[in-house]
């Protein structure tokens, strides 16, 4: 992956503008944020809006990682089922952990309508769908769990999920009311608008070389000259190099391709006609969503090999799209590509205070666009004098990823394995 050309479709179908680039500041500022993705430009925008001078180094330009590759699925929670989660985390930060994360949709709608932000967001849900007899089984016991909660979710069955997708492939689903989809890549972009009228400043191909604490400050070197900041965030998640060392180590990196169909017509009217986007309960997920232009995106575990026009993952497609969607016909790829999620051993997002002044959010699991929002937040209320203690996870010590070169290695080959399979 470059940066030459479109990263993604959701790139060149933004209707937001690519930042302009600020130069560096002289000043010393109260933050500086490296990562041009949710993280970063949400904490730019929550600090700047709370007075303080804030200031995003990215080293290729916004969205360039994960916000920009993303499937858009605006999703609740976490992966795991609620119970999950409170075992984990035990009971206050479980609880909080689950009540502040579940209103993270509507935390990221309420922002995109504030600002006015051009992402093309539904807010007809999301749809976890049941890939087998098993998979049923899982989403009844989530249900379960979050109908105790008081949560606005739905167990459908097999034949109102076929009305749902289009498709009559699966057993059952989750409708999630809480969730929704957007053009990723707007959403990020928007948020820099935003960060940027609030005062805070962007600077893009810059990339961040050392990271030294010198007195009461940080020394930020950078590739076009040296910051100096009280405090420093880094928001880089999936995409996190040796900056600091070890912190790469600490989650197993994922790819995830993406598959675009060309714009279909009135041909994909049948297909997710409510828009919302989906992923299934195989332990190799796979995504579909629909745009506003009434192309498919279709998603799974795994690198993309080949091109829009011939190759692995152009196959793959083809042959997924035509077992789901039989009476569909011929469809033309348009786009392939591919990103990377930071997946963490308890997959659960973590909060690091790496050092006095150095914090980063990280571990985000597949689940970048609300969480990344809320850490935002939560760094703008730390770094203006909250409790880090009331925030919805604690302050943890970052730990290696257990054999994490050999795991990201079989992680790799099981994805390709299963893409070739399944593209024959």
């Amino acid at each position: 992956m470059d940066n030459i050309g479109p990263i993604s479709l959701w790139e060149h179908t933004s209707e937001e503008q690519a930042a302009q680039s600020a130069a560096l500041p002289d000043e010393v500022l109260d933050v500086a944020i490296i990562g041009g993705g949710y993280t970063g430009l949400s904490t730019a925008l929550h600090t700047a809006e709370k007075g303080l001078s804030a200031h995003v180094f990215e080293a290729n330009h916004i969205g360039f990682g994960g916000s920009g590759r993303n499937v858009g699925l605006v999703n609740a929670a976490a992966w795991l089922p609620p119970e999950k989660i409170q075992n984990i985390l035990g009971p206050v930060y479980g609880d909080r952990f689950i009540r502040q994360f579940s209103d993270g949709p509507q935390y990221v709608f309420d922002l995109i309508e504030r600002y006015q932000i051009r992402c093309e967001p539904t807010k007809t849900g999301t749809l976890h769908v049941a890939h087998s007899a098993k998979g049923l089984k899982d989403l009844q016991a989530r249900f379960g769990q979050w109908q105790r909660l008081g949560e606005p979710v739905d167990l459908l069955s097999a034949e109102e999920t076929a009305d749902m997708v289009g498709s009559e492939r699966f057993f059952g689903a989750l409708l999630d009311h809480r969730a929704g989809t957007i053009n990723p890549m707007s959403y990020c972009r928007g948020l820099a608008r935003a960060a940027s009228a609030a005062g805070a400043k962007i600077s893009t191909g810059v990339r961040v070389q050392e990271l030294k604490q010198i007195g009461d400050l940080w020394q930020v070197t950078t590739s076009s000259g040296l910051v100096r900041a009280k405090a420093v965030v880094l928001g880089t998640n999936a995409y996190t190099d040796d900056l600091w060392p070890g912190l790469q180590n600490i989650f197993h990196t994922i790819h995830y391709l993406q598959v675009s169909s060309a714009s279909l017509g009135s041909r994909a009217d049948k297909i997710l006609p409510a828009r919302q986007g989906l992923w299934d309960t195989g332990k190799i997920m796979f995504s579909l969503r629909k745009d506003m232009d009434n192309r498919l995106i279709i998603g799974t575990m795994g690198r993309a090999f080949g091109t829009a026009q011939q190759g692995l993952t152009q196959r793959w497609a083809q042959k997924m799209l035509k077992a789901m969607f039989p009476d569909l016909g011929a469809v033309s790829i348009a786009e392939v590509w591919h990103g990377k999620i930071a997946m963490t051993p308890d997959h659960l997002p973590a909060l690091y205070q790496l050092a006095s002044g150095l914090w980063t959010p990280i571990g985000y699991n597949g689940r970048g666009i609300a969480t990344g929002t809320l850490f935002g937040q939560a760094m703008a209320e730390v770094l203006t004098g909250k409790d880090p203690a009331t925030l919805p996870l604690p302050i943890t010590t970052p730990r290696p990823a257990p054999l994490r070169g050999l795991t990201q290695q079989m992680y790799d080959m099981a994805f390709s394995a299963k893409q070739l399979w399944k593209a024959m």
